[in-house]
Parts: structure tokens; C-alpha cells; sequence
């Protein structure tokens, strides 16, 4: 395992920038162009969030942990954006990335079990035949040419808790968020530790101003501008600037002195908010229609 992010494959090979993943999404989608005007989909990040309340049904039965579930969000984005959706059984990929996530973060279930749960779950979309998960195993490890380390940003949230003075709520939140941001495309992005930065700074700022959301986003469009975080800092937070345990001023000055990529934690923080706002028009039975009018339409559950 490569113990190091800067040396891992995920960086080396499955970091991109924006545009280099919108080209490689568009590619898939161009490979036929006419499946796609057939079979058009919802936004991605409406389909995230139903994968991931899939996944997360799955994971509650088998008593999975969240690291495993993380890696298995990863998983399943890694496949999507080279593989088009509209050529799976998205149930069965589920299903055989937390499989095989469960496996790489050392706590493997025996195969036979995973079917089982999965078919309680989807019976209509799931092969009680194991040998169908096996092959689809093979064929996730095959498209993301076996590199399966995954490095999350819940250990740097750990490493800064004592450094920023975050008491437990906000640790709580922080972490949460971080859950949240597996259903964008951050993942692909942006390395861990920023993901985990950006989601104290949203933390902080969600809870401890009036403002919610709208003021978060204000936050993240001036955060590239070092001194006018550090000198406004007071004014981020001005319905608590007397609260003693407003720590956002610490945590704004550290940021702004140190190394981070502020363009990227901003970034981070402006998607992390355009997924709270796309949530509003989640409606889980569209998205289930859907995916089950493709399924069954292209005699994907056999």
C-alpha cells in the first residue's frame, strides 16, 4: 500500500482537472451517441445521491464501515467515467464494488453473504448465480487497471482536530461533509487533505453563521484572496464575533499561512454547496424509474 498520497496511484492516475474529466465524460457519452439520445439520464450528482443511498442500504445490512463504503463510492465514480452507465446493471456494480472495497480495507465478506443481502434488497436486479459478482469483480478491477488504494480525507480531519481547536460538533460535521463530497466529482479532483480542509472551513461556516449555505459560498469566492480572508475574517462570522468559542479566525489565518491550494479548497467548498442545492430536487422514485427503465429495457438483469 502506498502509505504516501503524493506517490499513490490515485494522483498519478486518477487525478484530474476539470477539464481533463469533463473531456473524458463527454468521450464516454460520445461512444454512442445514439444509446445516450435513446436512454438520456438525470445529472450525475441526482444519480450520486441515489447510488449512494443504495450503497448505504447495503452497507447498514452487512454492518460495513464507513471507510469501506467510502472506497466503494470511489469505485463506482473511477468505473463510471469509463464506462457508461447505460451499458450496466447499476445494482450489480454496487453491489461488487463495496465487495470488493470491504476486501482491500481488510474486512472481507464472503461473497455468497454480499449476494444474499443484495438480493433481499433488489431481487428483481441482482443473479443469485455468485459467479455473476465474480466476473463483475474482475471487471472493475480490470477498468481501473487494478489500482484500488484509496486515500480519504477523514485522517487529515483527525490530524488538525487538536491543531484548530475543533471541539466535537465540528468534528461531527466536518466529517460529514466529507461523506457528502463522495457524491460529486471531488473525488477526482482534488487531493484528500484539501477535501478535508474544505469541509472544516464549510463546517465552521454552516453552523456558526446566519447565513447557512449563501454565506459559505461568500466565504469560498473571496478565499484565493489571503489578506482579505485574514482581515475580514471578522466580518465572515459578525453575528458571533463576541462568541468565545468561534474558532473560524484560527482556522482562516492558518489556512491563509500555510501551503494549501486556496483555488482548490474554494473550488471544494463552491461544489460541496451546488450539491446541497441540487439535493432539493432529489426524488428517489424518478431516479429508480429510470435506472430500472434502462436495466430491464436492455435485458440488463440477467
Amino acid at each position: 500500500m502506498a502509505a504516501n498520497y503524493w506517490v499513490s496511484s490515485q494522483r498519478l492516475h486518477w487525478q484530474f482537472s476539470k477539464t481533463e474529466l469533463q473531456d473524458i465524460l463527454q468521450q464516454v457519452e460520445n461512444e454512442d451517441p445514439a444509446l445516450a439520445q435513446q436512454y438520456p439520464l438525470l445529472d450525475r450528482r441526482l444519480l450520486s445521491i441515489f447510488y449512494n443511498q443504495q450503497l448505504g442500504k447495503l452497507a447498514k445490512r452487512m454492518s460495513v464501515r464507513q471507510q469501506a463504503l467510502a472506497t466503494a463510492q470511489v469505485y463506482i465514480r473511477r468505473f463510471y467515467i469509463k464506462v457508461d452507465v447505460r451499458n450496466t446493471n447499476p445494482y450489480l456494480i454496487l453491489t461488487t464494488a463495496l465487495y470488493l472495497a470491504c476486501k482491500m480495507e481488510e474486512k472481507p465478506e464472503h461473497i455468497r453473504v454480499v449476494v444474499e443481502y443484495a438480493r433481499n434488497l433488489w431481487p428483481d436486479f441482482i443473479p443469485s448465480d455468485v459467479a455473476r459478482l465474480g466476473e463483475c469483480e474482475f471487471y472493475l478491477i480490470s477498468e481501473m487497471n487494478s489500482q484500488l488504494i484509496v486515500h480519504h480525507p477523514y485522517r487529515t480531519l483527525n490530524e488538525l482536530q487538536s491543531r484548530l481547536d475543533l471541539v466535537q460538533d465540528d468534528v461531527l460535521m466536518a466529517w460529514s461533509i466529507i461523506n457528502d463530497h463522495y457524491l460529486t466529482d471531488l473525488p477526482l479532483l482534488f487531493a484528500p487533505h484539501v477535501i478535508a480542509i474544505a469541509a472544516i472551513f464549510l463546517a465552521l461556516t454552516l453552523k456558526q453563521t446566519s447565513g447557512g449555505q449563501q454565506a459559505a459560498g461568500n466565504v469560498a469566492a473571496n478565499l484565493t484572496d489571503h489578506k482579505q480572508v485574514i482581515w475580514n475574517g471578522s466580518s465572515i462570522v459578525a453575528s458571533n464575533d463576541k462568541t468565545p468559542e468561534n474558532r473560524i479566525p484560527t482556522f482562516v489565518k492558518w489556512l491563509a499561512e500555510g501551503e494549501v491550494d486556496l483555488q482548490a479548497v474554494a473550488d471544494s467548498m463552491q461544489e460541496i454547496i451546488s450539491l446541497y442545492d441540487v439535493w432539493d430536487r432529489y426524488s428517489e422514485k424518478t431516479c429508480k424509474d429510470q435506472i430500472s427503465h434502462v436495466v430491464k429495457a436492455r435485458g440488463l438483469d440477467k
